[in-house]
């Protein structure tokens, strides 16, 4: 093991030495024209487009603005094929904290980034993505706070907030409505969106059309934090409460719970109940892959540990250095990993067409995140990467379920050699946490921690 020092000399060199390069997943093996100012390849740089006609159908974000997505044509055998990428981003559940985020990239189109990197299940590159390479991907921007779900109006004064993302997700998709081969994919709150609108988007396409969804890190657990407080669930009472999610709930699933507004993954199917949201959601698609770390390190700092549970910082060092963890800690931790599989266990033995790839990595959004979804580097289950997984399972190409070993004893994570050969080979900036002498897991980027 190393000591405290050698661990904290050893971050510091390792921030110091990627820091003087710009944020990108991209191939060093590209030959092709870049943006100067960044050292960006044009090609990962995709444009941002606002949704015509959105304001007329009331589908706007948290300020009013237009609601945006950015597009990356398909070409070849991929030209009539979509992926459509929700953005995660967490949620807002008071008038406060809506009205602080409308000043943001999460509450309007106004603060966001015009250009935005496509990498891992987004990449143009055949070598980073070989399953959707050469589809047509769509990252939808998140700007309402409640996965798109909500659709109400909140007035006082001159104060206006709109709620509006059930009515931004009708817009987009009467915008791009794909024809033939279709995924619907999201990460975090993103993730969460995948399950409230999957049955919906495949009601919407075809009855020709293949169809299918993937949740990433938006399998969240009805769990009590270590107090014994269900923290999580009377946030989320005021998500629904305040957007008026309810009403686009699936009205079979509110009917078998006594509790309409709360619902999460424990009973799986056929009533898919999903944690970081008080809703109650039934999935009915025979095709759904769920994409999850058994250590999620938003649901460690959110759910598990939030702040609340933790007044005198018991858990800090552990949240920051999993090796500083006491043997009681690691125990709480298998404990949540325990609730996790069982909540999964109903929907990989009922369907074989519903997949899974659960990781012990402490990471949270894998699928845009290059390291993670393919490269040499990346986490492996049985020897299958997350891009081969989820390419198994969308085309029927063998096992639809995977599930790692617990940690410490998972070889899934990330060496940290190998993160910085692949950090200064593909000028990537990353935000990473050590695990123990061997393994180090990525959590994140700047711009995508919830």
């Amino acid at each position: 093991m190393w000591s405290r020092n050698s661990f904290a000399a050893s971050l510091l060199v390792f921030v110091l030495a990627v820091s003087a390069f710009p944020w990108i997943v991209s191939s060093q093996q590209r030959k092709q024209t870049t943006n100067n100012r960044r050292n960006i390849p044009l090609r990962s740089m995709v444009g941002m487009t606002l949704v015509p006609g959105a304001a007329t159908r009331e589908a706007v974000c948290l300020d009013g603005s237009s609601p945006a997505y950015h597009l990356d044509r398909g070409s070849g055998g991929g030209a009539a094929n979509w992926l459509l990428q929700f953005e995660g981003g967490g949620w807002c559940n008071s008038v406060a904290s809506c009205l602080a985020r409308s000043t943001t990239r999460r509450g309007s189109t106004r603060y966001m980034n015009k250009l935005e990197v496509f990498s891992g299940i987004l990449s143009s590159d055949e070598s980073e993505n070989p399953d959707f390479y050469n589809w047509n991907r769509v990252k939808i921007r998140y700007c309402d706070g409640a996965s798109f779900g909500g659709d109400s109006v909140y007035r006082n004064g001159t104060t206006v907030l709109h709620f509006r993302g059930q009515r931004i997700w009708e817009a987009i998709i009467a915008d791009l409505l794909p024809k033939d081969w279709a995924l619907l994919s999201g990460c975090s709150a993103g993730g969460l969106a995948t399950f409230l609108h999957c049955d919906e988007f495949e009601r919407l396409l075809p009855e020709s059309a293949t169809v299918k969804c993937l949740s990433d890190a938006g399998f969240f657990l009805d769990a009590t934090d270590v107090t014994g407080s269900n923290t999580m669930r009377t946030f989320f009472n005021g998500v629904v409460a305040l957007q008026g999610v309810q009403r686009n709930l699936n009205t079979r699933c509110t009917r078998a719970h006594s509790d309409p507004h709360i619902s999460y993954p424990d009973s799986m199917f056929p009533h898919i109940r999903s944690a970081s949201s008080p809703i109650c959601i039934a999935i009915h698609s025979d095709a759904f892959f769920i994409l999850n770390s058994a250590y999620d390190v938003y649901q460690f700092n959110h759910i598990f540990v939030p702040p609340s549970a933790d007044p005198n910082e018991h858990w800090t060092r552990c949240k920051l250095d999993t090796t500083a963890c006491t043997s009681d800690q690691i125990s709480v931790l298998q404990g949540y990993r325990h609730q996790m599989l069982a909540a999964l266990s109903a929907s990989s033995s009922r369907d074989m067409r519903r997949g899974s790839f659960i990781d012990s990595c402490f990471a949270h959004c894998q699928s845009e995140l290059q390291v993670a979804w393919f490269t040499p580097y990346s986490p492996r289950i049985h020897n299958k990467t997350i891009a081969g997984a989820v390419g198994d399972w969308y085309f029927d190409r063998g096992d639809t379920s995977s599930i790692d070993v617990p940690y410490p004893c998972d070889q899934t994570c990330h060496k940290p050699q190998a993160i910085i050969a692949y950090t200064q080979q593909s000028h990537i900036m990353l935000i990473f946490t050590f695990l123990d002498d061997h393994c180090v897991c990525v959590i994140g980027w700047p711009q995508e921690l919830a």
